[in-house]
């Protein structure tokens, strides 16, 4: 299964230190780049201007610690590298256990897990623990160790492939790749992804296709501030794909405007493709579709999932990992469900009859020659394209209209193209 292959990699790449910037991200990059040769890695400075935004300056970590009053280390960034705050500054010095719990962030809903944090933003540091382990801290003077570096002359990381079609309009994917040590929240996308890639690339596509791999949120806000003008011209289909390795029910967030293409072609598929779904509101986003959609960009993309962020209880803590959340089957079900919404968009289309009246459809064996009462499911599927076939109706409209899944109707439209029936 390729869910083998897509567990097998997030597997390898986990510990990696992924961060918005830093040298975590260039190692998952070149090992993605090790799959598909195709992936360019693309880097842009600290300080660049995105938008309202500015591209933070790098940061990587060497080690950190905490040591307690009994000599042993806790919070060890080597270990788990969760524990540390992400973009914490340098630090070296002893604290006591009052003033280090203000520096100490637990979850007290998930006790055991260790919780993940952030300050990009804002110069700062802390660590994150257990709320267990964190009760379990006697008094006294603790050392704190952080040997990290905020770099201005630093840059920021993401990986782009473009595989050409048939046509120059665009079938367009994206992830991120900037949380460490979380399976479902971060390494289910992009590592589905490029396995995508590498499948898409073996086949005669219709629409070319364009996958990133981006920080969250700074990467988006970059990449569309470079190309968005070309993007609206060129995407017809877009997909952030993020949450997508667990075995549980699928969801998936509209596009801001709700009634494109694009939503249409998602909802049909997840219909007649998944057996459970629950389609979120625009009100619900939180991923990267909020820049895709943010108005004057308007792109037409749809968030995939299965449990949404922040819905199920391991998010953004160290129990959303390879054991407890991610599995090779989930993967690998999520994989063949992307692949069909890809093949689905890369046949897209609003098909018209090339005749006027019933065409003649026994002299081209579409037809049984000899009547019956009651046509078989296939004849009266052929008739029923051919009546939709105006060129107002998509493919999907017509399958609604149909009651069938749109792969079925993907497979008529190609034989009536093969007849010369239809114009795609």
């Amino acid at each position: 299964m390729t869910g083998n292959k897509i567990y097998n990699l997030a597997k390898k790449i986990w510990s990696y230190d992924r961060s918005l910037t830093g040298n975590g991200v260039r190692k998952t990059l070149n090992e993605f780049n090790k799959i598909f040769s195709g992936l360019k890695i693309i880097e842009v400075k600290s300080g660049t201007k995105a938008f309202d935004w500015v591209i933070p300056e790098e940061w990587n970590v060497n080690n950190a610690y905490i040591i307690g009053p009994n000599k042993k280390k806790i919070c060890e960034f080597k270990k788990n590298n969760l524990h540390l705050i992400g973009y914490s500054i340098p630090v070296n010095k002893t604290l006591s256990l009052k003033d280090l719990s203000k520096k100490l962030y637990s979850d007290k809903k998930n006790k055991n897990a260790i919780p993940y944090r952030t300050s990009y933003y804002k110069r700062d540091w802390g660590f994150c623990i257990s709320d267990n382990e964190k009760k379990k801290l006697k008094k006294g003077n603790y050392r704190v160790f952080i040997d990290s570096k905020l770099d201005k002359k630093g840059s920021m990381t993401y990986g782009e492939i473009f595989i050409k079609g048939k046509s120059d309009k665009e079938i367009f994917f994206s992830s991120y790749i900037c949380h460490p040590s979380l399976a479902n929240n971060e390494l289910s996308g992009p590592c589905l992804l490029i396995h995508l890639a590498k499948e898409i690339a073996k086949k005669n596509n219709n629409f070319s296709v364009r996958i990133v791999f981006i920080p969250e949120t700074i990467g988006s806000i970059y990449y569309l501030s470079k190309n968005y003008k070309k993007m609206k011209k060129k995407i017809k289909f877009a997909f952030n794909i993020t949450c997508v390795g667990d075995s549980r029910n699928y969801s998936f967030i509209p596009s801001r405007k709700n009634n494109t293409n694009n939503d249409n072609l998602t909802r049909h598929i997840y219909k007649y493709y998944t057996k459970k779904f629950k389609e979120y509101s625009w009100n619900d986003r939180g991923s990267d579709e909020k820049n895709y959609c943010s108005p004057g960009i308007d792109l037409p993309m749809c968030t995939i999932m299965r449990s949404k962020f922040g819905d199920y209880k391991e998010y953004h803590t160290s129990d959303d990992n390879l054991n407890k959340v991610v599995n090779k089957k989930g993967l690998n079900d999520s994989f063949n469900l992307i692949t069909k919404l890809h093949y689905t968009a890369d046949n897209f289309s609003y098909p018209k009859v090339k005749f006027l009246g019933e065409p003649f459809l026994s002299k081209r064996n579409l037809y049984p020659h000899i009547g019956a009462d009651i046509l078989p499911k296939k004849i009266m599927l052929i008739k029923n394209v051919l009546t939709y076939s105006d060129g107002s109706n998509s493919i999907i409209d017509i399958a609604n209209k149909c009651k069938t899944p749109v792969l079925e109707i993907i497979s008529i439209i190609n034989e009536l193209k093969k007849n010369n029936l239809l114009n795609v």
